[in-house]
């Protein structure tokens, strides 16, 4: 064994020498964030042993390191894996997964994903069996990726597809689910999950033609909801309006995936508390907005006030207690950096920690994981992110990625990273 003496006040430490030493790996630290409410670390390092951490240690520790173990070159802020709670497996870089190249497919995945930390994330409608080719070449290690879960198949209002994918292939809008009935609906739910799904999500209002909306049927919302809770899967929902949230609470929705945008009410105080009560997260995707207004050329004062709006919906329900998951709509979405993000979500009053939580610990929790995921000590799976610069500082720098670990594996290392390596 050899010594490291590194230098503060705290270690954690789940053991003094680890077995397997060519599956130990050292990651030194400027600071580490061991959790979004805890007191960071100060040159501190992380020793991770067959993918789990094995330790944590700051500037005063002294603990075991394995002879053989390596050393990471990328050191910077660590931060426990990212989730994003919001994205989509579509578009050219995705079809076709079964086919692709193994490179081709990383390309596609790194540019969306994995450059921006998350080692986890929920895709939140796509078509199934697509997405689910992704996960399984990434769990075979083909290529690296972050853990995927899915809802599979997006379930509609009868002859409800918004129009805002109208634009599809006929033979793909055919296939999207549309159930009339509970039966039909809950025929839905078991082939979505027989396909591999994680969890279910159902659009409760859509915009059509001619600002008319389709809402589902709640008898329908309804059986979606007992036959997915009764796999103890979650149930998201797209709720398009005020009306659509009420119908999300009344059916049992789990987590709502978009704030609402040009109400003429913002969220009451009663809406928020039953929310609250009712354990549903929110996922707020705020910078969509701005995607979709500037694609129906408002103005600019007009878009600010529309998207203020909804700064202070996720404002109100923050203050009230809710939980917040991180998401993007990334994929639906094309332009990927969720720098305007994370500023959008410190705008409607969440600090760094909070967003830090929305990102680790408060999807951790929502999925039943604490024990093994949302954190950095010893036990959890070594999910890591190593960032540029403290997102204490600036929230932009949660969107400044140096490398990225899952499960101790390093799948993503920023180009300046790899240069000063080599």
């Amino acid at each position: 064994m050899r010594f490291i003496a590194i230098a503060a006040a705290l270690v954690l430490s789940a053991v003094a020498a680890t077995p397997h030493a060519a599956e130990s790996l050292l990651i030194p630290a400027d600071k580490i964030y061991t959790a979004p409410d805890a007191t960071p670390l100060n040159q501190g390092m992380i020793l991770v042993s067959n993918g789990r951490i094995a330790s944590v240690a700051d500037e005063r520790a002294r603990i075991a390191i394995p002879e053989g173990t390596r050393t990471s070159e990328c050191r910077g802020v660590v931060v426990a894996g990212f989730q994003n709670s919001h994205v989509h497996f579509m578009g050219p870089g995705f079809e076709g997964a079964a086919q692709k190249s193994a490179a081709e497919l990383e390309s596609a995945v790194e540019s969306m994903l994995t450059r921006y930390g998350f080692t986890t994330v929920f895709d939140t409608a796509s078509i199934g069996e697509n997405t689910v080719s992704i996960r399984a070449r990434i769990d075979k290690g083909e290529l690296r990726g972050p853990r995927i879960l899915t809802v599979g198949w997006g379930i509609f209002p009868a002859d409800g597809v918004p129009i805002y994918l109208q634009h599809l292939p006929p033979s793909l809008l055919e296939r999207m689910p549309q159930p009339r009935n509970p039966g039909k609906a809950r025929q839905v739910v078991r082939a979505n999950f027989a396909g591999g799904a994680d969890g279910t999500k159902i659009f409760l209002v859509t915009p059509q033609a001619n600002w008319a909306v389709k809402a589902m049927a709640p008898e329908v919302a309804i059986a979606v909801a007992r036959e997915t809770h009764k796999r103890g899967k979650l149930l998201f929902a797209h709720p398009t309006s005020l009306a659509g949230l009420r119908a999300g609470l009344d059916a049992g929705v789990d987590v709502i995936v978009h704030t609402t945008l040009g109400e003429k009410e913002p969220w009451s105080a009663e809406l928020v508390e039953r929310m609250v009560a009712r354990r549903v997260s929110v996922v707020p995707t705020l910078k969509l907005w701005y995607f979709e207004l500037a694609r129906q050329g408002l103005p600019k004062d007009v878009t600010e006030k529309l998207v203020g709006a909804t700064l202070e919906e996720l404002r109100t329900f923050k203050v009230a207690g809710g939980q917040v998951l991180f998401g993007t709509d990334v994929g639906y979405m094309t332009d990927y950096d969720p720098t305007d993000e994370y500023v959008l979500m410190s705008k409607a009053g969440l600090s760094a920690s909070d967003i830090l939580a929305s990102l680790t610990t408060a999807p951790a929790e929502r999925l039943k994981e604490s024990r093994r995921r949302g954190r950095i000590a010893p036990g959890m799976d070594a999910d890591l992110v190593v960032l540029e610069a403290d997102p204490a500082d600036d929230v932009r720098n949660f969107a400044k990625v140096r490398c990225v670990f899952r499960g101790g594996r390093q799948i993503y290392a920023a180009p300046a990273t790899v240069q000063a390596a080599n």
